[in-house]
């Protein structure tokens, strides 16, 4: 059966963008582009963006341009947050303390752990969010190299894990859990409580195309952030 050829521009656009090849923000060829390469009509380069831009895949912006679009958590509670963003946007100074960082393979014992690592190394990094001189949140994460080699070169002193996998990795599937938590002693030195205080506990996972990307503990003072979720009765 031949495949339509606006229905093969809109596959070959979308391999590029859950591929990673197309990062969130780069911009696509304009339709006069797409009709060049394809020997197609404008028409046909037009059913294959609005497609595109109808399954949220890309942004398209009257006399910019079609962009790809930073994808949206599976959930109609939550979204993917970026901690340094959240801060900068209430006026505060935001810094990330790297406090560990180390590459190795998986825990022969845990079988989370062997899942996100597939066929290679992990990144595991501790750090420690800061919002106007005071601890904001420590985490934990582990990044898998199998999916995102490219994170093997990059310096997260500079530019936060989480920040950074916005900006460079598109993901298509997240999953949250959240707890409270009782602040053990290493954990309320770092962020400067008292043992016991209570603590958000924020565990995400996230997948790209069906393979693990990422997996992240964030521990957050209880009086220092919430999430907030606005829905309708369910239909």
């Amino acid at each position: 059966m031949t495949v339509p050829l606006h229905q093969r521009i809109r596959d070959e656009i979308e391999g590029l963008i859950r591929s990673g090849a197309w990062a969130p923000g780069h911009r696509a060829p304009s339709e006069s582009e797409l009709m060049a390469q394809y020997g197609c009509s404008r028409m046909t380069v037009n059913k294959a963006m609005s497609a595109l831009a109808e399954a949220g895949l890309i942004v398209r912006r009257r006399r910019a341009g079609s962009f790809v679009a930073r994808p949206k958590v599976h959930s109609t509670v939550l979204d993917i947050p970026d901690i340094q963003a959240e801060i900068t946007a209430r006026g505060e100074t935001y810094a990330f303390l790297l406090l560990a960082a180390e590459r190795r393979s998986a825990d022969p014992d845990d079988g989370d752990e062997i899942e996100l690592a597939g066929e290679g190394d992990l990144i595991v990094l501790r750090g420690l969010h800061v919002a106007g001189g005071r601890p904001f949140a420590l985490e934990d994460r582990l990044i898998s190299l199998s999916a995102v080699p490219e994170a093997a070169a990059a310096d997260f002193a500079v530019e936060p894990p989480g920040a950074w996998l916005l900006n460079h990795v598109p993901w298509t599937e997240a999953e949250s859990r959240i707890s409270a938590v009782g602040a053990e002693a290493a954990v309320a030195e770092l962020l400067a409580l008292d043992v016991g205080t209570a603590l958000l506990a924020v565990e995400r996972r996230t997948w790209r195309a069906g393979e693990p990307v990422t997996r992240v503990r964030q521990l957050f003072p209880g009086e220092a952030y919430d999430l907030v979720a606005r829905f309708g009765p369910a239909r």
